[in-house]
């Protein structure tokens, strides 16, 4: 099927706009912005339809929206002041004002080329899938033998929905559309194509005596396998806060698969193929192996992301924590360089990023590192909180900054919380490390070697958790296992001294600082 309007045809399925007999260089976020509007020319298309629909619900400055708009003319012969094709209708959005049909092949009336703005033939356009990731959170059943639990069942739904509609990266669908499938036996790449999703979740809800029981699985909607699947069971207490829990268990599990199977998506398409996004992806991938060939790998991919797409705050926001993961692992050449180059990238993803939780989360902890107001920017991991309540960044990140503040307890809470989420997130290394770190300093330093060694199984290179260990065994006496932890901790980081631990961990408090180099002295770390 092809959209014809004047002396130009529109191919959907081989993603080319076609003048006579030349192809137009066409960009595929113009792509889709044209194919947008072209599809939905019956009507006025408002801005925050094309954030969804374009950006995956992401939000991107006016000037980003202006430019994509204007190529969009451009590549039709139209312009921002003729406007005889795209109509900007003040205050309202978009609309295609030309006359289009359909060409190559019938439509739901069975005659080919009829007219899109005819509206007594007008098809349904085709839902496109979104750029972004994209889930439909389907009803789940109440299996209870009560059937007065059904609010129940909605209830907690209702709250994935909300909680999975605040990460700016995932386009939701909305409670009303998904819930029109709600007592219905459905097919679920049929409902992917109905609603336009690359994935759909959907479970069950049980209520016996005092317990309840969530299932859930998430499914790819183009395949019909199944993602990923878990079950939930806790005491039902206050319904409420169980039911707060459970929303929380829930998302905190599905957001890392999703970004796990989107990343796979990623890697298998052609390098030509790829957007921001995808880059990203793949600088996600190389990141979270932790190594340091794979975040040298992993930053200019993140630079890539952000060249494709110069609003791109998250992937500033990843870039500046590169140059941090350098910096704890001292692998920095120039530190200066790279502090300067840190402080710009998280900067630029704060700036960007003010309703994004994920940029705000990875920039403001950056800033940290390279010279940033400590409390400006914990206020800016609790405004990332505010927006997405069950972020594992700024969770575990917050912690580290407790820690740097002096506020262990808080911090242990704070990765307890993280692990709680997302137990089997590629992240954990870090949460762990925190965590070690956090109970050294509250002079738990059995915990702290114990949660530290668990870090350095996962992932050994990370000195900051040799250093942990090195530490907590001399605090504790343990001069074999120190003197061993400490030949460790020199062959990852042989530049590491006790005159430059200041450069290395973020500690305010100077009994902290003292603390774990104290530590380290008995250890055998250099002077």
């Amino acid at each position: 099927m092809q959209f014809v309007f004047g002396s130009y045809r529109l191919d959907p399925d081989r993603r080319e706009l076609i003048k006579g007999s030349d192809t137009i260089a066409i960009g595929p976020r113009v792509f889709d912005l044209l194919l947008y509007l072209v599809q939905h020319s019956e009507r006025v298309v408002s801005k925050q339809e094309l954030l969804h629909a374009i950006w995956g619900g992401r939000i991107v400055s006016e000037s980003t929206m202006t430019s994509h708009l204007n190529a969009v003319r451009n590549a039709i012969g139209d312009s921002g002041s003729e406007q005889r094709l795209v109509r900007t209708v003040a205050r309202k959005g978009f609309r295609f004002i030309a006359d289009v049909r359909v060409a190559d092949g019938p439509n739901r009336s069975g005659t080919p080329g009829q007219y899109l703005t005819d509206p007594n033939a007008l098809p349904a356009p085709a839902l496109n899938i979104p750029r972004r990731p994209s889930i439909a959170v389907l009803p789940f059943p109440n299996l209870s033998a009560d059937p007065e639990q059904e609010y129940f069942a909605d209830g907690v739904v209702e709250d994935i929905i909300a909680a999975l509609s605040r990460l700016g990266w995932l386009f939701v669908i909305a409670r009303n559309s998904s819930f029109t499938y709600k007592g219905r036996a459905v097919d679920v790449t049929q409902v992917g194509r109905e609603l336009g999703v690359r994935y759909v979740l959907e479970g069950s809800v049980r209520k016996a005596a005092d317990r309840v029981r969530i299932t859930g699985q998430l499914i790819d909607a183009n395949t019909g396998l199944t993602v990923w699947a878990e079950r939930f069971e806790g005491p039902l207490n206050d319904v409420f806060q169980v039911q707060d829990e459970m929303v929380a268990s829930v998302v905190g599990a599905t957001v890392p698969q999703l970004e796990r199977a989107e990343i796979e998506r990623a890697h298998r398409k052609p390098t030509e193929s790829l957007d921001a996004y995808d880059y990203y992806l793949r600088g996600m991938a190389k990141f979270h192996k932790g190594s340091r060939e794979a975040v040298e790998q992993a930053l200019p991919l993140f630079h890539k992301a952000t060249e494709l797409d110069p609003d791109y705050a998250v992937g500033y926001g990843m870039a500046a924590w590169c140059h941090v993961w350098r910096k704890l692992n001292g692998w920095m050449i120039d530190r200066a360089q790279e502090a300067a180059e840190g402080a710009r990238l998280a900067h630029r993803a704060i700036e960007l990023g003010k309703q994004d939780a994920v940029a705000l989360a990875r920039g403001g902890h950056a800033l940290g590192h390279f010279g940033g107001d400590l409390d400006g920017c914990i206020a800016l991991l609790d405004r990332a909180l505010v927006l997405n309540p069950n972020l594992l960044a700024a969770w575990y990140l917050s912690g580290f900054q407790r820690i740097t503040r002096g506020e262990p307890k808080d911090a242990i809470e704070r990765f307890a919380k993280g692990i709680r989420l997302s137990p089997l997130d590629p992240e954990m290394p870090r949460m762990q490390t925190g965590t070690a770190l956090a109970h050294m300093l509250a002079g738990s330093y059995d915990l702290a070697s114990l949660w530290a060694s668990k870090a350095l199984r996962e992932l050994p290179s990370f000195v900051l958790a040799a250093g942990i260990v090195a530490a907590s065994e001399a605090l504790a006496g343990r001069k074999s296992e120190a003197a061993h932890a400490i030949r460790n901790l020199r062959q990852l980081d042989p530049t590491l001294r006790i005159s430059n631990l200041h450069d290395w961990v973020q500690l305010r408090r100077p009994n902290d600082l003292e603390l774990l180099a104290d530590g380290l002295r008995r250890a055998g770390l250099p002077e």
